[in-house]
């Protein structure tokens, strides 16, 4: 498979109180693409701020990222520049990106959070509608497609931003642990969602995650980070245990996941640990 993402060198350093604090520290990665990539790791250990980066919220501080549009190869992020093209209809979005902590706008009805990308980039307000109305159905909103966001559930809200992303048809999908305040309930339906939407669009997904659950049920490969600085400690292949298509519960309730969960569960006990004591530290700082 081609890739779609590749990083040399990538580091992050930040000031903090006048003392250098290094987030991420020469990520070395390659991402295919159409693949479901997830990673993990302690609090504190740069996963979002990859995430930021990679979505030009967030200059880095060295290295290099090259993204593979199509074919060809297309031109480096940066942290001052995004493609003077992007926001134009004719162009597809390099990027959309999903956050933990609700985005959607609260005067906006659910069909016009859905559309707002495309309109942004253009698309008469017909058109935007033609392409929402099938992710209102995908995720489980149709007869709430003009309801407003207080008139919405917590997971009903989460399902707006992900067909928002969807819907705006973004090469790159980045998602920062969208599910992460959902009760377990609404989080397995929202991961099957999630799985059968990505099975039909097949985008390039990067997913944070605290959850090792999570990561297994949809990754193709996990990235696993270790404490601050952020390093890759190791990339698991998922897909060599759990084929594609994907049924949760299936999955859970197998031999292999619990022999996958204590392999990455041991990978990163002692990065946790770490965290956990460059937090005690700090604190008594």
């Amino acid at each position: 498979m081609a890739v779609k993402i590749r990083l040399r060198g990538l580091t992050k350093q930040f000031e903090v109180k006048g003392r250098a604090v290094i987030a991420l520290a020469g990520i070395d990665l390659d991402i295919e693409a159409g693949e479901f990539f997830c990673i993990v790791g302690p609090s504190g250990c740069g996963k979002t701020t990859l995430l930021r980066i990679l979505a030009d919220l967030e200059p880095r501080t060295s290295g290099e990222i090259q993204v593979f549009r199509g074919l060809d190869v297309g031109s480096e992020l940066n942290g001052s520049s995004s493609g003077s093209a992007r926001g134009s209809r004719a162009e597809q979005p390099l990027n959309s990106m999903v956050f933990q902590e609700q985005s959607i706008f609260p005067w906006m009805s659910v069909r016009d959070n859905i559309a707002f990308g495309l309109k942004a980039r253009g698309f008469s307000k017909p058109a935007r509608y033609a392409v929402a109305e099938p992710f209102i159905h995908k995720v489980g909103l149709a007869g709430f497609e003009d309801a407003l966001p207080y008139q919405l559930s917590g997971g009903m809200k989460q399902r707006v931003s992900i067909a928002r992303a969807f819907a705006n048809d973004p090469e790159i999908l980045l998602m920062d642990e969208p599910f992460a305040a959902l009760d377990e309930q609404t989080k397995i339906v929202l991961q099957s969602e999630l799985l059968r939407i990505w099975e039909e669009t097949r985008k390039t997904v990067l997913y944070v995650t605290h959850s090792i659950d999570e990561a297994i049920v949809l990754a193709d490969r996990i990235l696993v980070m270790t404490a601050r600085p952020g390093r890759i400690k190791d990339i698991l292949d998922v897909k060599a245990v759990f084929d594609r298509p994907r049924n949760v519960e299936v999955v859970k309730s197998s031999a292999q996941f619990g022999a996958l969960f204590g392999r990455i569960w041991g990978l990163l006990r002692e990065e946790v640990e770490m965290a956990q004591a460059q937090e005690a530290q700090g604190q008594r700082n």
